[in-house]
């Protein structure tokens, strides 16, 4: 037994109060979590010394058109239950990552369905049942641990599985969907019908989505909390092909925390117009040919070049896995970024550039209260983003654990925020990237105005690199002539590398929304960021298909050309 944990099981009288006020799938998880925590450690071997109870609660409603004709609609509510269950002790526990068996958390939670009423006898049925699965798992992967480290050398990093922290008492009401279906299905259906002026442009759609999160957390250190957020996007897209094969998209979305606070509909369809001539722009655009010279990056293309590069990196539990890269965990204190940026991870920030943020949320999936990270300023490493695994040096928890329901929690980014103090105008920025163009002797300069996604790889078994996936790319000219749009770029690179090129920034911040997939689920974020000029960025031809585009005339309608 663990005498501080045990000591954590009574609320403080001054949380005590608070707690009376908890919902009844709260009061159930309390009574269920007290109940089989007390059950284990009188009868299980080895017996827990932590557990941990996290439901949640989702209201999703999705309307998604095209071409003037609704092609989807459907929603749903459900629950979905994940178990934390530790055995051992804080220093050495159930989640300790084994050498040699790959990246990615101890899998040990199942998300498990459970009712959406709130029926206490049901839910605590199912407590109850993936607390035993969860507790049979955690004690057999216990015994394999102990084995490992008595075989293999010892570790460098020896710090503790598990840190303490304050416990929190937080019961806000339920959030409720905001999302009206009639009105979305008649918005969808004018929206959509705009495509129909592209001809063109082969597939399009316009998809609206509500959804509103409430998250029910309960542990043994006496952490109870009820909270929640609303999430709302529309989300356009279209694509096309090109006579050599080639697929060519682009796509726009807007992003709010609740569907009163998307945009109206002129606004939505100006952005259909500059997703439909963008695709219309890029059939006729050359392919792009490898190269390597300067380059300006949007704020958007920025914020996601950052988020792969670097916020992968600074990821707490990377530090200490030794299959990882490791390509910061020493560098603490020493400038690994030019010294006129800073990066903030802040899930307190709601917004930022006037655009709501996806990446906020009041506390993380263990329970720890949000707050500001500084990971660099003024170009030197300060921290890492943590959850409650400790790593060498950082022995708590900066409210960084997320998860996709039915993943185990790990560290990973919330909001990036990334600030310069050698920020230009728009119109100098541009210049700096002519006189770089010129003095390195180059035949053009690019321009990666938007950005659709990115990968890197972060482990000692793959090469240290990364690709940033743009979808609007131009050739700029030092001569005068007009910018030419390009087709088939990736942006490929090594991190280190990439980093001591970047010149300068623009000084107006732009905002990335999104879901990061890593290895625990996938999870919204964001990241805001000005754009920044390199002086050496490397592209490589994007893989094609090798169909011809389709064969047989577009249908002929009497309607053609509507939607104005």
């Amino acid at each position: 037994m663990t005498p501080s944990i045990l000591l954590r099981l009574a609320l403080p009288l001054a949380l005590a109060a608070a707690a009376t006020a908890q919902s009844t799938l709260v009061d159930a998880m309390s009574q269920e979590l007290a109940r089989n925590f007390q059950a284990l450690k009188d009868k299980a071997d080895p017996p827990p010394y932590f557990l941990s109870y996290e439901i949640t609660q989702e209201d999703v409603y999705n309307v998604s058109g095209t071409l003037g004709a609704i092609d989807s609609t459907g929603g749903g509510k459900s629950r979905t239950l994940d178990v934390s269950v530790r055995v051992g002790s804080p220093k050495l526990d159930n989640y300790h990552r084994v050498r040699g068996a790959g990246g990615g958390a101890a899998q040990f939670t199942s998300g498990a369905q459970i009712t959406y009423e709130d029926n206490a006898n049901s839910i605590k049925h199912r407590l109850w049942e993936e607390t035993d699965r969860a507790y049979r798992a955690a004690a057999e992967r216990l015994i394999r641990i102990q084995t490992n480290t008595q075989v293999r050398v010892a570790e460098q990093d020896a710090s503790a599985d598990f840190s303490s922290t304050e416990p929190a008492v937080s019961l806000a009401a339920p959030v409720k969907l905001k999302f009206d279906v009639e009105e979305w299905t008649g918005r969808i259906r004018k929206l959509s019908e705009r495509f129909r002026n592209y001809p063109s442009v082969l597939t399009s759609r316009v998809t609206v989505s509500g959804q509103a999160e409430t998250r029910y957390f309960v542990n043994t250190e006496g952490t109870r909390l009820e909270f929640g957020r609303g999430y709302a996007r529309v989300f356009i897209s279209a694509s096309a092909k090109a006579a050599d094969g080639a697929d060519v998209a682009n796509f726009e979305s807007f992003e709010a925390e609740d569907s009163g606070g998307l945009p109206d509909d002129k606004t939505v369809l100006a952005a259909i117009d500059r997703v439909a001539k963008d695709v219309t722009a890029l059939l006729r655009a050359p392919e792009a040919e490898p190269f390597v010279g300067p380059a300006i990056l949007s704020g958007r293309a920025a914020g996601v070049f950052f988020h792969e590069i670097f916020g992968h990196r600074v990821e707490g539990f990377r530090q200490k896995d030794e299959d990882e890269g490791q390509t910061f965990t020493k560098s603490v204190g020493t400038q690994v970024l030019p010294n006129f940026l800073s990066v903030i991870f802040d899930p307190t920030r709601h917004s930022a550039a006037g655009e709501d943020l996806y990446g906020w949320y009041d506390y993380d999936d263990e329970g720890v209260k949000a707050r500001p990270t500084i990971a660099v300023e003024n170009g030197v490493l300060k921290t890492f983003l943590m959850s409650r695994s400790a790593v060498a040096g950082f022995g708590e928890s900066n409210g960084h654990g997320r998860r996709q329901p039915g993943y185990e929690v790990v560290s990973r980014q919330s909001n990036l925020i990334v600030e310069s103090t050698k920020a230009v105008s728009d119109a100098r920025l541009r210049e700096m990237l002519i006189e770089e163009i010129k003095r390195q002797n180059k035949p053009y300069g690019l321009y990666f105005r938007d950005i659709t996604n990115g990968f890197t790889t972060t482990s000692r078994a793959g090469l240290q690199a990364f690709s940033v996936v743009p979808v609007i790319v131009y050739r700029v000219y030092a001569d005068g002539r007009p910018d030419e749009l390009v087709r088939g770029a990736d942006i490929v690179g090594t991190p280190l590398a990439s980093f001591a090129k970047i010149l300068a920034t623009g000084d107006k911040p732009e905002v990335f929304n999104g879901y990061c997939g890593a290895e625990s689920g996938s999870v919204p974020v964001s990241a805001v960021s000005p754009a920044i000029l390199v002086s050496e960025i490397e592209i490589e031809k994007k893989a094609k298909a090798n169909d011809r585009p389709p064969l047989l005339p577009e249908p002929a309608s009497a309607e053609k050309g509507g939607g104005q």
